[in-house]
C-alpha cells in the first residue's frame, strides 16, 4: 500500500552553466509529494500516520523554504535542479522513513503543474 502526502515550498535558484534563461536567478513554488510504501499495517490499521509523515517532510522542507537554493550546502557541487532537489529530499528522509512496516518509496518534485520529476532512490 502506498501512502503519500503533498506539500510545497518556495525558493529561488539558478542553474549554473545553463544555456538560457534559467541561468539567471528566479523562483518557484515547488510542489512536493512524498510516498511511503507500507509493507504491513499497524494495530490501528495504518502503514504510517499522516501526522508523522508530515512532520518528517516539514523538517526537511523547512531547510529549503524561502532560501536561495544555490547557497544551500547540498547544492554547492550540483545545480539545484528539480532532479537534485528530489534526490536531496529523498536522502534526507530515507533514514527516518525506514521501519519494519514501511519504507520511503519516492519523492516527486514539480516546478509547475505540468513539469516535474519522481525519484525512487538508487536501484
Amino acid at each position: 500500500m502506498d501512502i503519500f502526502i503533498e506539500t510545497h515550498f518556495s525558493g529561488a535558484h539558478h542553474l549554473r552553466a545553463y544555456p538560457g534563461d534559467c541561468e539567471r536567478p528566479h523562483g518557484h513554488n515547488w510542489k512536493v509529494k512524498v510516498t511511503v510504501r507500507a509493507l504491513e499495517l499497524n494495530e490501528l490499521g495504518m502503514g504510517i500516520d499522516f501526522k508523522e509523515l508530515k512532520a518528517h517532510v516539514k523538517a526537511v522542507l523547512d531547510g529549503l523554504d524561502h532560501t536561495d537554493l544555490n547557497q544551500h550546502p547540498a547544492f554547492q557541487a550540483v545545480n539545484p535542479s528539480s532532479e537534485n532537489i528530489a534526490i536531496h529530499i529523498f536522502h534526507a528522509l530515507q533514514p527516518q522513513l525506514f521501519d519494519e512496516r514501511y519504507v520511503l518509496h519516492s519523492v516527486e518534485v514539480r516546478e509547475t503543474d505540468s513539469s516535474g520529476v519522481i525519484y525512487y532512490g538508487e536501484r
